[in-house]
């Protein structure tokens, strides 16, 4: 074997899990600063070494179809979980229920098993398109797909998810924090006291504890926040689950207020048929609201921008292997995701809300925990702001000022930009709900279902048209289009309806 020179090792070392891709995980060891398997088996000759590498990285130059070839990626498999974990969790947990409410038990486990799948399914496509596209931005894979068009696609979809979550993010901040300044300062009534108002409370965050975050020139402390948000939401489905056994069920508020009033006790006997019904769970339903279901959802799985960088980290890098991260992550967030909805609709019934955490104050008002949960909640939202601003502010950059060295206040007036068009809309916008809706029908269906089968079937050449993965992905993009058209469609529909049927 000793007779055999490295530059067949190589040969021998492709790994057959890449889908016989030209581009090989290992292919590119030769370069790695540390020893790697076939830099150990030939250790032992290390005199020819070095002209071989030599050799073998010039006639591979043009077979690297990666700029990144060179930069071995150092995160662990678990911190990669974590991280992907970290960039599908976000406010849409808190929708989750209010969606279970309005489709019942089953039907929202079957959307939600679909939602997924078909995420991790363009996930393989993303992954796919950048091995042979050779590139590790998504705004780049556009550009080589469909020129400036699909350049402006990708960047365009990437801004808007991201506004919708700063938006949701704000809403939070906008029903949340009113109730914790409520509790802390032990007000009973409100009598319209401006710090108690949701759309002022939201402007000062704004201002005073956003802004600086944003400007900031990069993001060190990224790492913690994240981190901090996920176990804020393992936190708050705890207190989900725990909550459910203490919320006794027939919660008409009136009536509890009434006797709590009378004799501080709950009431003995409500009428029993009204009770029964409101707390069976359902397992289908059909109603005006049922359309926003699927827009909460893909809205809650949206990870595709931040699936590339994660990638080009991933320790031993291979398509497989990032794979694996994502069926881990998505797993556990399917798992995460399903236990919210679910112990929140149990709690509720038929009267949760859009936003969940909201729901809880009437029927517990003071409650320690639920407070703790609050602040915890809105801690992680707006720290995790600036997060969700940097990439929209990157992308406008690079269409804009494309090449252009690093300018303050370019860099200031974007952010600035940015955050009063949110505040605009937070103020504005009458719930959370139409937030989810809107963005998860348009951005979260292009980013989930649309583009990452239009650029495979572009990018990716060595399969004929006629290939299942091909006629796959065909199918993928045509029924993202029906997602977003048909959710489109009947959201507004709803939208109009309202307006009508409130007589404006």
């Amino acid at each position: 074997a000793s007779a055999m020179s490295s530059a067949e090792m190589g040969k021998f070392n492709i790994s057959p899990d890449e889908d016989s891709s030209s581009y090989s995980s290992n292919s590119n060891d030769f370069s790695y600063p540390y020893p790697t398997k076939p830099a150990a088996i030939k250790s032992h000759y290390a005199d020819i070494d070095p002209e071989n590498q030599n050799f073998l990285l010039d006639s591979n130059l043009g077979k690297k179809k990666y700029e990144t070839q060179y930069h071995p990626g150092t995160t662990s498999f678990g911190m990669s979980v974590f991280n992907l974990s970290n960039a599908i969790v976000g406010s849409g947990i808190l929708g989750l229920s209010y969606a279970m409410a309005n489709t019942g038990i089953a039907l929202f486990v079957i959307l939600l098993m679909f939602v997924s799948i078909f995420s991790l399914y363009s996930v393989h496509l993303l992954l796919k398109t950048a091995n042979e596209g050779g590139s590790l931005l998504y705004e780049q894979l556009g550009m080589k797909a469909f020129g400036m068009a699909g350049k402006l696609a990708a960047s365009g979809s990437i801004t808007m998810q991201n506004i919708g979550a700063m938006s949701s993010y704000l809403f939070i901040v906008k029903y949340e924090l009113p109730l914790v300044i409520k509790t802390f300062m032990n007000i009973e009534e409100t009598t319209g006291e401006w710090y108690l108002n949701g759309d002022y409370l939201v402007l000062l965050v704004s201002v005073i504890l956003i802004l600086p975050l944003s400007l900031l020139k990069n993001l060190g402390y990224l790492g913690y926040t994240s981190g901090f948000s996920l176990l804020c939401m393992v936190f708050f489905l705890i207190v989900v689950i725990w909550k459910m056994f203490q919320i006794p069920c027939p919660m008409d508020t009136d009536l509890m207020n009434m006797t709590y009033v009378i004799n501080g006790t709950l009431p003995p006997l409500v009428d029993e048929n009204i009770t029964s019904d409101m707390c069976k769970p359902k397992y289908f339903i059909f109603n005006s609201q049922t359309v926003y279901a699927v827009p909460i959802l893909t809205f809650s799985f949206v990870c595709h921008p931040a699936i590339l960088p994660i990638y080009e980290e991933l320790k031993s890098r291979s398509r497989k292997r990032m794979m694996n991260v994502s069926y881990v992550s998505f797993f556990a967030m399917f798992l995460m995701y399903l236990l919210a909805a679910l112990f929140g609709y149990l709690t509720f019934y038929g009267k949760v809300e859009p936003e969940l955490l909201h729901t809880y104050s009437a029927y517990l008002g003071d409650d320690v925990l639920l407070l703790i949960v609050r602040l915890a909640v809105l801690m992680a939202v707006t720290l995790t702001v600036p997060v969700v601003i940097f990439p929209i502010r990157s992308s406008i950059t690079q269409l804009l000022w494309a090449g252009k060295e690093f300018r303050w206040w370019r860099h200031c007036s974007i952010t600035v930009a940015l955050l009063t068009f949110t505040n605009v809309l937070v103020i504005f916008v009458p719930t959370i709900r139409d937030i989810f809706g809107f963005i998860g029908a348009s951005a979260a269906a292009m980013l989930i279902f649309i583009l990452p089968s239009a650029f495979y079937i572009k990018l990716v050449k060595k399969e004929p048209m006629k290939s299942v993965q091909k006629i796959g992905a065909a199918f993928f993009f045509l029924s993202g289009i029906l997602v977003m058209t048909g959710c489109m469609t009947l959201i507004i529909l709803d939208w109009t309806q309202n307006v009508a049927s409130d007589g404006h």
